[in-house]
């Protein structure tokens, strides 16, 4: 079954540190670009972060400042989201989402992705 599936999220404090896991499954790990996005309350669906599961490229949105990191690993057929010195406006769902790698590295547009896990919930309190 092709499917995604997020874990690691919760409550932190700030400064504190989460990783977030997407579990990607065999039919959909293969020459993929899997990204993390994020969607705060009120607020429209953002990129995060993305890699591929050939090259292992990665690509960031300029505004992180680099506190978030994305990692993969083979075995697991998994992508963490390393986020670092958590702060308030990082409270958000954090989704990951699968798209066709078809160049050398992946983009964070929304658009170019087509298989989405159902989220996990990151909430940060002072």
């Amino acid at each position: 079954q092709d499917q995604l599936m997020e874990s690691g999220g919760g409550s932190v404090q700030t400064r504190g540190f989460l990783k977030l896991s997407c579990e990607v499954s065999a039919s959909l790990y293969a020459d993929s670009c899997v990204a993390w996005f994020r969607q705060a309350p009120g607020k429209e669906r953002e990129g995060v972060a993305a890699t591929d599961t050939y090259f292992g490229s990665k690509s960031y949105a300029d505004y992180l400042k680099g506190r978030f990191t994305i990692t993969r690993s083979d075995a697991r057929r998994s992508v963490d989201l390393h986020i670092k010195d958590l702060k308030t406006e990082d409270t958000a769902k954090y989704y990951c989402a699968r798209g066709q790698l078809r160049g050398r590295d992946c983009s964070i547009a929304q658009t170019d992705y087509n298989v989405w896990g159902q989220g996990t919930q990151v909430t940060v309190s002072s």
